[in-house]
């Protein structure tokens, strides 16, 4: 869908700077990892028009506009889903692929463990007096975990995982009082800030499904996993679920159903390591970053510090990120 989406609304990451609360400092460089970019900002009403524009020129997809899901059975090698306007469809494989708060996962009777982490991401977009120079900055804070993520023009969007009081006390400030506050929390690289989209926040919170497949379903995304938004990796992460169950699909064999378990199974396996492992690490970084334990934050601020002389072990965390 990369050509149906607007090149003068996408902006390219070229380099992240980030800061401890005691003056460590990390910086990964495209150009250094010799890849073209570390990351693509772009708002995510666009993508999915572009996939919806891209879905209705498919010759293979039938979309179903208008009727809700109310009724799911999975048995006799086939998934069985019910509307809401009388009709059913049947299918060897269901996908649900319908967010955090899945009705298909509820369907199936896939358990959820949901932690919440009683913060808020607060989010806003602002113009900035300095130019970002395609630059993404993240500063550990002991109020929470603040990123300037770099858009097209001399303007950012800040993402402000913070608890849920400072939270609050963010919406309530005047626009004015907003910049001014945020742009002294990013230690004033962007200089003057002007907001030019109101704040509004989401409730943080990690899901882990224990079992992302069943006979005749499979979860993908959000769906099948939520983690914290610190590396900016959700989505990717839904990506990957979607292209290994696309691959693999594609590559049974001819007797193998869609829904075939040895299939699921071999889904469930592929996306354990990745899913499972940037879990930890971004629960792992929110706690640590949380604690206000005195060596613990020494701790945190020197490994900080190490990763960034350690040139091989930035790229490859730079690889990894990138897929």
């Amino acid at each position: 869908m990369w050509p149906d989406l607007d090149p003068g609304r996408i902006q390219a990451v070229d380099r992240m700077e980030i800061y401890g609360d005691e003056g460590a400092h990390l910086e990964f460089c495209a150009y250094d990892a010799g890849v073209l970019a570390l990351a693509y900002i772009l708002e995510s009403g666009r993508l999915q028009n572009a996939l919806w524009r891209g879905l209705q020129r498919a010759p293979n997809v039938e979309l179903i506009v208008g009727a809700r899901c109310a009724a799911a059975d999975f048995g006799q090698g086939e998934a069985r889903l019910g509307l809401d306007d009388g009709r059913t469809l049947r299918a060897a494989l269901l996908v649900g692929a319908d967010g955090a708060n899945s009705w298909v996962r509820q369907a199936a009777g896939l358990h959820a463990d949901v932690y919440r982490y009683e913060t808020q991401g607060v989010v806003a977009n602002f113009e900035c007096e300095r130019s970002h120079d395609g630059v993404a900055f993240q500063w550990f804070r002991t109020d929470g975990v603040l990123a300037y993520l770099p858009l097209p023009g001399r303007r950012m969007s800040m993402v402000w995982s913070t608890p849920n009081a400072h939270a609050e006390e963010l919406l309530r400030l005047p626009p004015e009082q907003l910049a001014a506050r945020v742009a002294e929390a990013g230690q004033g690289v962007l200089g003057r800030l002007q907001v030019i989209t109101p704040p509004q926040a989401f409730p943080l919170r990690k899901i882990r499904v224990p079992d992302i497949v069943a006979p005749g379903v499979a979860l993908i995304g959000d769906a099948a996993h939520v983690v914290h938004p610190l590396a900016g990796q959700g989505v990717n992460l839904g990506f990957g679920d979607a292209m290994v169950l696309a691959r693999l699909i594609a590559e049974r064999e001819p007797y193998r159903g869609c829904g075939d378990p040895v299939l699921l199974r071999r889904y469930r396996r592929e996306r354990a390591e990745p899913v499972a492992a940037m879990r930890l690490v971004t629960h792992g970084l929110e706690r640590l970053f949380a604690t206000r334990s005195r060596w613990l934050r020494t701790l945190r601020n020197r490994g900080l510090a190490l990763t960034d002389r350690v040139v091989p072990v930035k790229n490859l965390l730079i690889r990894h990120a990138i897929g």
